[in-house]
């Protein structure tokens, strides 16, 4: 049997530690006649936690092991001895996991940031042992208490890829050959429909270190929402998306026509959400380097008034246009710690040639963070600084 390799959706059982009971004990010892209530509390049960991951893309681990059970808290002893605390059950799971009550299909949280972490089951608390209950009228006490009772819930948990671009197009549009142009990601790219069966996201990264994530999905075609081909299943990764990017087959591949594609497209992509449908978007033409493009191409701007960007994967043709057209349109976030602007022009250095290097000079190596350090507040004043 084929072992499935991605799993976006899945539903598990989740049960916290059981809390430890208290112990009921009295001391014990040669020459001590009247030792006295010693009974410890018992320990906490641990917590079962969702943590985000940047190191998994899939929900499979959750999908071959469903049953989430933290540790149970260890009970109290005598001689006043606390139970051990159960250990709490960390979970990794991908950015942009939903989770969702299982019962009430009414949404928990929502994982989107890296080391971002939601307990979802909250171990007992450890019950108190009889040391808890003695007092001047009551010195040889016998009450203890058992641990809290373990919390075990369902939940579904949904996948959606977080990217700045989703690929929108037909089967064979190329739209992993451009993922893999773009970025360093290494999608499956064959010449037969549906090679890609599952999201592939890759970064396209600027010289400024400034990033775009892009996702691809799956290829759509007509009555894809109504389950033809793979359907509609994975549009959902695009629901974040905050660029949609139509690549279309300009060349006609399969005796298709590039200006019914688009149209196609957008029709099921707003049968599948109006929202996502009007969001922003550019239109790329593929295969613009083949002998049909030219004359499709003009067919194209005249039956939908759309001029797309043209570009070739094979050739290289228009990629750089297109990656500053995305800049454009999603803005990333520069990751210097200075900008352009403040950099000072380097023909006003001054000479550093001598044996000492003058004060000015230093301003012009922008590696270095020269901001004034912030004063530390001595231990015994608190914040005063």
């Amino acid at each position: 049997m084929k072992a499935k390799m991605f799993v976006d959706s899945v539903e598990v059982i989740v049960r916290s530690g059981k809390g430890g009971d208290g112990s009921m004990s009295f001391r014990r010892e040669a020459l001590v006649e009247f030792g006295g209530p010693d009974g410890g509390d018992g320990g906490r049960g641990g917590d079962v936690v969702f943590k985000a991951s940047e190191h998994v893309n899939s929900l499979l681990s959750l999908y071959y092991d469903p049953k989430c059970f933290a540790q149970d808290g260890g009970p109290g002893q005598g001689r006043k001895m606390f139970g051990k605390r159960g250990k709490d059950l960390v979970i990794p799971v991908p950015l942009g996991t939903e989770i969702y009550d299982a019962e009430t299909d009414m949404p928990v949280a929502d994982i989107t940031e890296p080391g971002q972490s939601v307990i979802v089951a909250k171990g007992g608390a450890g019950g108190y042992g009889n040391v808890h209950f003695k007092s001047s009228v009551n010195q040889a006490p016998t009450e203890h208490t058992p641990g809290g009772a373990a919390e075990e819930r369902r939940f579904r948990l949904e996948l959606k890829t977080i990217a700045d671009v989703g690929l929108l197009g037909f089967p064979n549009a190329g739209k992993s050959s451009l993922l893999s142009k773009l970025s360093s990601a290494t999608p499956k790219i064959a010449s037969y429909p549906f090679t890609t069966l599952n999201p592939v996201v890759g970064t396209i990264s600027y010289d400024d270190y400034a990033s775009i994530r892009m996702a691809d999905v799956p290829g759509i075609i007509e009555g894809a929402a109504k389950g033809v081909g793979l359907g509609l299943a994975f549009l959902k990764h695009l629901e974040r998306s905050r660029v949609l990017l139509y690549v279309i087959d300009i060349a006609g591949t399969d005796n298709r026509n590039p200006w019914d594609d688009y149209k196609v497209l957008l029709a099921e992509i707003k049968e599948f959400s109006q929202e996502l449908a009007d969001r922003p978007s550019l239109v790329v033409a593929n295969k613009i380097d083949t002998p049909e493009a030219a004359k499709n191409l003009k067919r194209f701007v005249k039956e939908t008034g759309i001029k797309p960007i043209k570009i070739s994967c094979s050739t290289g043709d228009g990629l750089e246009e297109l990656r500053d057209a995305l800049r454009k349109i999603v803005n990333p976030q520069r990751k210097f710690h200075h900008t352009h602007a403040d950099t000072p022009d380097l023909k006003d250095i001054p000479d550093t040639s001598g044996d000492e290097i003058p004060a000015e000079a230093i301003k012009f190596a922008t590696f270095l963070k020269l901001d004034k350090p912030k004063a530390k507040s001595h231990p015994s004043r608190g914040n005063i600084h």
